[in-house]
C-alpha cells in the first residue's frame, strides 16, 4: 500500500482535476507483477 501511495504521489501537480492513482499489482506468489500511476489528466 506505501508503495502504490509513493506512486500516486509522482503525479500530484499534474492529475487536477482527477485524483491521484498509484498502483501495485503482485502474482499469487506475491512477487510484483507490475506498477504504475496516473501522471496526468485528460
Amino acid at each position: 500500500m506505501e508503495r502504490a501511495l509513493d506512486l500516486a504521489a509522482l503525479g500530484r501537480f499534474t492529475t487536477s482535476p482527477n485524483p491521484m492513482v498509484g498502483a501495485v499489482v503482485l502474482d499469487a506468489n506475491g512477487q510484483l507483477a507490475g506498477e504504475g500511476f496516473h501522471a496526468a489528466a485528460g
